[in-house]
This record gives structure tokens, C-alpha cells and sequence, in this order.
């Protein structure tokens, strides 16, 4: 382990098909919080609910987390409005990315955001290695590319191995949302 006090932006993948990925990015933006880190969440396709994170955070010092989504593409298929929502948060990300205001951001579902091909996966590997050296970011959704995966420190995959969706139970407030 390097023992010097240069702090190094680091950039970390929460992927996979299980459960976990924007809760494991949550906790990070908490722990950054806690040390006094600017820390702003931008969810690309969240939007069309109001998820208990948004209330509990909004009580948190030093995080913003923006909806910028429409909600959930697959169940009810893509419009050329979410096309235009995504485009209009990837412009955001970019700008905030490179602002300096921030220690921590989050691109919540950004994988997804590229799987639908709403961003290019080549915009998202420039954004990352022009981004200011100091800058955490956090990258979450199933299906990381590849090349993002090369390109990142750390990668973490959540994998199923039960859901109670699988039984017939639906999402539970508290738990889901």
C-alpha cells in the first residue's frame, strides 16, 4: 500500500443482476458525507418515484442527488423522451464532473443509461479519464461495459442468488423504495 497522503480519485463499479448497487453507492455518498466530502448523486433513469432515499437524504449535509430519469424503460419501453432526459443528465454529469465542487459523484443506473444507448460508452470513458485527478466517482447499473470495467479502480458485481420476486412478493416499501 502506498503510504503517501495524495489523495487519488478513484472510480468504482457496482454492477451485476442482484440487488445492492445504488444502496452500496448510498452508503459510500454517506461515508464521503460524513468526512466532510461534497457528494451529489445524479440518477439517470430514476424519476417517476419518490424512493425513501430522496426523503432521508435530503436531511444529510454535503449530498444532493438529483431524479433525472423517467422512471423504470423496461417495463414500459424507451420514448424519444427518455433519450432526451438521458442526454440531458449526461450533459449535467459532465459538467459537474468537471466543476470541482465535488469530492464524490454518482451516475446512479449509468450502465443501464448506456445500454439503452442513451450515452455512448466512449463519452463516458473520455469523461472519466479528463475528470479533475482528485474526484471520486461511483458508476452503477447491470451490465458494466467492459472497457468501463478495465478503466476502473475498483468493481464490485452483485449477484442473485434468490429474490423474493421469485416467490410472487412484490417490492416492499422500506426495502425497494
Amino acid at each position: 500500500m502506498d503510504s503517501s497522503n495524495e489523495e487519488k480519485g478513484l472510480v468504482l463499479v457496482f454492477t451485476g443482476h442482484g440487488k445492492g448497487k445504488t444502496t452500496a453507492a448510498l452508503g459510500a455518498s454517506l461515508r464521503a458525507a460524513g468526512n466532510g466530502y461534497a457528494v451529489i448523486i445524479l440518477q439517470f433513469i430514476k424519476g417517476a418515484w419518490k424512493y425513501g432515499e430522496l426523503q432521508a437524504l435530503s436531511h444529510v449535509p454535503n449530498i444532493q442527488i438529483e431524479q433525472l430519469g423517467l422512471g423504470m424503460v423496461r417495463k414500459r419501453g424507451q420514448t424519444a423522451k427518455d433519450h432526451q432526459k438521458a442526454r440531458e443528465a449526461w450533459t449535467m454529469a459532465c459538467e459537474i464532473v468537471m466543476s470541482g465542487r465535488y469530492q464524490l459523484v454518482v451516475l446512479d443506473e449509468i450502465h443501464v443509461a448506456i445500454r439503452y444507448g442513451f450515452i455512448h460508452v466512449q463519452e463516458l470513458l473520455d469523461l472519466l479519464r479528463m475528470r479533475p485527478s482528485s474526484l471520486h466517482v461511483i458508476l452503477t447499473g447491470r451490465d458494466a461495459p467492459e472497457p468501463v470495467c478495465e478503466l476502473a479502480d475498483t468493481v464490485t458485481e452483485m449477484r442473485m442468488i434468490k429474490h423474493h420476486y421469485q416467490r410472487g412478493i412484490p417490492a416492499q416499501k422500506g426495502v425497494e423504495w
